[in-house]
């Protein structure tokens, strides 16, 4: 995420190929055969099988850490929203106009010559106002002004359902503060882990001296950095631990926020952020936060402006010049994430256009891509996942009939969202002026912030979308109990108008079934059928859960994903679940969908087959090295070759469909398989 919080979604977050897209492939079901390896056995490697050839022939280009099949989807639609938005950046459209807006901050974007021109002054009053500064009484006001402009100093903020009363907003607190994201990059020593901190120490005193600091200030600047950085990475919650809901609620009235953490002026600090009438929050993790209180105190105040300037140098660089925007993919892309070149200008610029009009450029983007016709479809196919789901639910097992008829009302409570939304964001209080691509970046930082923070108090408007249409991705959100289907990701490879049952239920099919099964996954079963933090499960049957659940946990920890570097079962726990339930609920509503249809191979491959294909197609893609190192440490999802060759061995559809027996590569004894939807 960004500034912008909104928490907790759990989103598809894919990198995917599929079936029905461009090109040769079958002539009924959309399987691209190119995209296979068959020289390799389905029962030793499958997804070297299914996806063998699109990665051979889809070699990593330059400015990608990561790139599927997927990612040539969003490719298609930032180049159709290029096209939206260069038409109307050459139109002289009436002066605050949507159209206008778009317009004028692409090619304020576009414009080289002026920001290498203005090299670091747009930000030379914000560095002021922090060496302004005169003593430590100042500090919360300053910090609460510079999160509402979008920085990210000490900790976050943001307004959202409260987990115990849903349909209220309020606010909340979240650890934050931390140019490298997570704790591990300033705690763990393995030889990796090092080098990347050595060489962002490097990156911060050369972004000081771009800056125009000497070589000396900008290393003292640097040392105050990481010592402030690194207290707050030793107070930090984990990955693993922020995926407890229970311990991250902590509500409290404004009182004893003040006195959890007296060294925050509270009232100060919410008063600057438009959030005067507060009167309770939810301290989401309290630690960093005390110790957020505790730096203010003893730090010098010299480093705390150290600290400071740091994030308004490091959130500017990618609206700066040149020089900002190299060194900083020379860090964050080429250390970090292994990329070889940065992005073509254009599409850096489309996308800050989307992200700062996003609803706007996503009205347009519908009007033109997205058929009714296929929203109608889809409908269609998200019913027949919850009549499946809910099939599976009546036939467990290990469940009991009071939580089963409670997960059957959270079930049929869903709320579903497809394409876009009924409404749209109102855009005209947002000023773009061609002042600078840096002073637009900031008031639309405030106009979202105000946005956000005018909801606190307020009742809950469930009809909001948290992506916009034209995002390629899913989401289910566990505190409005919604699953939301952009119209971005209802296309080909995941849903193809053309292309039969199995290629859809395999692929768009197995997404719904993913998103409906957040929903009583390992977090996401915490939340009632209003979307209250509230254990509805009997002790017996949450116990039974837990057991069947720690079958996956054990399974992905024992994969090594590169040498010496294993995946994380219990931060993956949650996606690896909803992998393992949408591909039950996805092959379950296939099948009742062909029941009393006679359907004939396609290409060699039964339909049964074809589903799986099209599953694993979904997760073709080439990564780097570095790359694979960061989600590993750092992204509840596992790496797309697991969410293949990891998921299907617990599937017994899978064994049926390809023949798999005791002896083959990827066999695993019924026993040792995850029962659990």
């Amino acid at each position: 995420m960004n500034t912008k919080y909104y928490l907790p979604v759990l989103v598809l977050a894919v990198a995917a190929a599929g079936c029905g897209n461009s090109g040769k492939k079958s002539a009924e079901g959309g399987i691209r055969l190119e995209n296979m390896d068959t020289t390799v056995s389905p029962r030793a490697d499958f997804y070297q099988y299914a996806c063998g050839g699109w990665i051979k022939n889809n070699p990593l280009k330059p400015e990608y850490s990561r790139f599927g099949s997927f990612d040539q989807l969003a490719e298609n639609n930032r180049e159709q929203m290029h096209g939206l938005i260069e038409e109307l950046a050459a139109q002289q459209a009436d002066k605050g106009s949507i159209a206008d807006k778009i317009g004028t901050l692409y090619n304020i974007a576009m414009d080289s010559a002026k920001l290498n021109a203005d090299g670091a002054a747009p930000i030379a009053g914000q560095l002021k106002a922090i060496d302004d500064l005169t003593d430590k009484n100042g500090l919360t006001g300053l910090i609460a002004s510079m999160r509402r402009e979008g920085f990210d100093p000490y900790f976050a903020l943001y307004v959202g359902p409260d987990d115990k009363n849903s349909t209220v907003n309020i606010v909340h607190t979240y650890q934050s503060g931390l140019s490298l994201g997570q704790k591990d990059y300033y705690l763990e020593n393995d030889s990796a882990t090092t080098a990347i901190r050595e060489q962002f120490r490097d990156h911060v005193v050369k972004m000081f001296q771009l800056a125009g600091y000497t070589p000396e200030d900008a290393t003292k600047a640097m040392e105050d950095v990481m010592r402030i950085e690194t207290r707050l990475a030793k107070a930090f919650f984990s990955k693993v631990e922020l995926r407890d809901p229970q311990a991250n609620y902590h509500k409290m009235t404004l009182d004893e926020v003040q006195k959890t953490v007296p060294g925050i002026d509270w009232k100060l600090y919410l008063d600057t952020l438009k959030l005067g009438g507060t009167t309770e929050l939810n301290m989401s993790q309290v630690a960093p936060v005390q110790e957020s209180a505790a730096i203010l105190s003893d730090e010098p105040l010299d480093a705390q402006k150290s600290y400071l300037k740091w994030k308004v140098i490091d959130a500017a660089a990618p609206y700066l010049s040149d020089a900002f925007v190299a060194q900083n993919f020379e860090f964050y892309g080429k250390t970090l994430s292994g990329k070889k070149e940065m992005q073509p200008r254009w599409k850096r610029a489309v996308s800050t256009v989307n992200g700062v009009m996003g609803e706007a450029v996503g009205q347009m983007y519908v009007q033109k891509y997205f058929p009714a016709e296929a929203k109608e479809r889809m409908t269609k196919l998200v019913n027949n996942l919850q009549q499946a789901l809910g099939e599976r639910i009546d036939a467990l097992t290990w469940m009991s009939d009071t939580t089963k008829a409670k997960a059957r009302e959270k079930l049929a409570s869903i709320l579903v969202k497809i394409g876009y939304p009924d409404k749209w964001r109102d855009y005209s209080g947002l000023e773009i002026n061609k002042d600078s691509y840096w002073d637009n970046i900031i008031r639309s930082n405030r106009f979202d912030m105000d946005y956000m923070t005018a909801k606190a108090g307020k009742p809950v408007d469930r009809s909001e979308w948290l992506m916009t249409p034209q995002t390629v991705n899913a989401y289910y959100n566990p505190a409005t109990n919604e699953i939301c289907f952009p119209a971005g990701i209802l296309q080909p490879p995941f849903f193809d108008m053309n292309a039969d049952d199995a290629c859809n239920y395999g692929a768009i099919g197995v997404v719904i079934g993913h998103e409906m099964t957040h929903g009583f996954d390992d977090q996401g079963r915490q939340f009632d059928k209003e979307g209250n933090l509230k254990d509805w499960w009997t002790a017996q049957d949450a116990k039974n859960f837990e057991e069947r659940a720690q079958v996956l946990v054990d399974w992905f920890d024992a994969i090594e994903v590169l040498p010496g570097l294993h995946a994380n079962g219990q931060l993956t726990l949650g996606e690896n679940i909803a992998d393992y339930g949408g591909l039950q609920v996805a092959f379950q509503a296939f099948k009742n969908a062909a029941a009393g249809e006679t359907q004939q191979p396609i290409d060699g491959f039964t339909p049964e087959q074809r589903f799986f294909l099209s599953y694993a197609n979904v997760w073709a893609g080439n990564i780097r090295d570095e790359q694979i190192r960061v989600y590993t440490k750092s992204d509840p999802h596992s790496l797309g070759r697991w969410r293949v060759n990891g998921a299907l061995p617990h599937i017994n559809a899978w064994y049926e469909a390809f023949g798999v027996e005791e002896g083959d590569p990827m066999y695993l004894a019924p026993e040792k398989r995850a029962v659990i939807w």
